[in-house]
């Protein structure tokens, strides 16, 4: 039955290429690369299939032009509405990658000194033992520990950023800052106060300022469980039987810098392109930014400025984000050399280490689609 499932999944993925003039998602796509695309939507609808995503949406980026872009499968399965490019998904962590944009721009204005302590800005924040600078939080070596799961899966009203602080406002630090790096959103959750605190703006402000209206990312929003957002997907989960099911719902706005935002694979490829290709960001900003920094014994650390800093097994260098929340998940990975970006966005809860956004870029590398389809013949 399982299979039959997928099958079925399957072939209506592949089926809309086969008529491009009335495909049934919604899809841009450029014929140049239509023997690519049609490789990658196949891998692609196995993958959702496989992993009963109701729905999705992918978008590839080459040379600074958007080659690609559907939205695929249901943003509602209750209320039979498809999911298109527009679909607004929960992204995780990955909305750190926006917070950090903002980050850099505030520090480029000279708003924001990143060697400056975080009590500069935001006095209420007690002392620790140590000194924790500004650039300890964005680049996540400040000492703070990682949220436990009580704490990753709270549920309730949450309004304020310094709510998502309350659980280690007066803890001490677990290492001195600058010896281990921790992902988890208590980094970005005070790095968002610090900001506010610095600009009296609120985080929602200073997205759109800095980021949403400036790029035209329209579909990049903080979520508000109590607002009806255009075009929001409803969120699912898996229960202990891996059956597909609504998601309870939470509200993420304490956690709106670290993994709050909505938003989709469009909107995170152009965020990608933005910093890869244009002058938004300065030279000086952009050649740091995915620079790996020390840590302890001097081991380099393998995530600058919220990026994963990568080597595949062909040598490509890559710089990605991978996130995972309730009820959505996303993954954004750059090649710069190629100049290539692919973004993905789904409404289930997913391991980031599943993302399929590396089988999707592969065809897109140089020679990539000839060494895969090569490698699918001799199979």
């Amino acid at each position: 039955m399982k299979h039959g499932i997928q099958m079925v999944l399957l072939f209506s993925v592949l089926f809309g290429l086969s008529n491009c003039k009335k495909p049934e998602n919604d899809i841009l796509y450029n014929k140049k690369y239509i023997k690519e695309i049609k490789a990658a939507r196949k891998d692609l609808g196995y993958y959702l299939g496989s992993n009963f995503i109701p729905g999705a949406s992918i978008a590839v980026m080459k040379d600074g032009e958007l080659i690609y872009s559907e939205g695929i499968g249901y943003a509602s399965k209750d209320l039979d509405v498809r999911a298109n490019r527009s679909t607004k998904f929960r992204i995780g962590n990955t909305s750190e990658l926006f917070t950090n944009v903002i980050y850099q721009k505030l520090v480029e204005e000279g708003i924001l000194h990143p060697d400056s302590s975080v009590q500069h800005y935001y006095p209420e924040f007690p002392e620790k033992a140590y000194k924790i600078t500004v650039n300890d939080l964005a680049q996540q070596i400040s000492g703070i520990r990682d949220p436990n799961s009580n704490e990753t899966n709270q549920q309730g009203l949450n309004v304020k950023l310094e709510k998502g602080l309350e659980q280690v406002i007066n803890e001490p630090l677990k290492t001195p800052p600058g010896v281990y790096q921790t992902t988890g959103f208590f980094n970005y959750n005070l790095l968002g106060v610090v900001m506010k605190k610095a600009t009296q703006m609120s985080y929602s402000k200073l997205l759109e300022k800095y980021v949403t209206d400036t790029l035209n990312l329209s579909n990049t929003v903080m979520d508000n469980p109590f607002l009806t957002i255009k075009n929001r997907s409803d969120f699912y989960d898996q229960n202990y039987i891996a059956q597909v099911v609504n998601e309870t719902t939470r509200d993420l706005r304490y956690r709106s810098p670290s993994d709050g935002l909505l938003s989709n694979a469009e909107d995170l490829a152009k965020l990608g392109n933005t910093i890869l290709n244009s002058d938004y960001l300065s030279e000086e900003t952009r050649a740091n930014l995915w620079q790996a920094i020390p840590l302890y014994n001097d081991i380099p650390s393998q995530v600058a400025n919220a990026w994963m800093l990568l080597i595949d097994n062909e040598g490509n260098k890559i710089y990605g984000k991978a996130g995972s929340v309730s009820g959505g998940s996303s993954s954004l990975v750059i090649y710069p050399d190629e100049n290539l970006i692919v973004a993905f966005a789904c409404n289930l809860t997913m391991p980031t280490d599943k993302t399929p956004i590396f089988n999707v870029a592969k065809y897109f590398l140089p020679n990539g689609f000839e060494k895969e389809t090569t490698a699918n013949d001799e199979k």
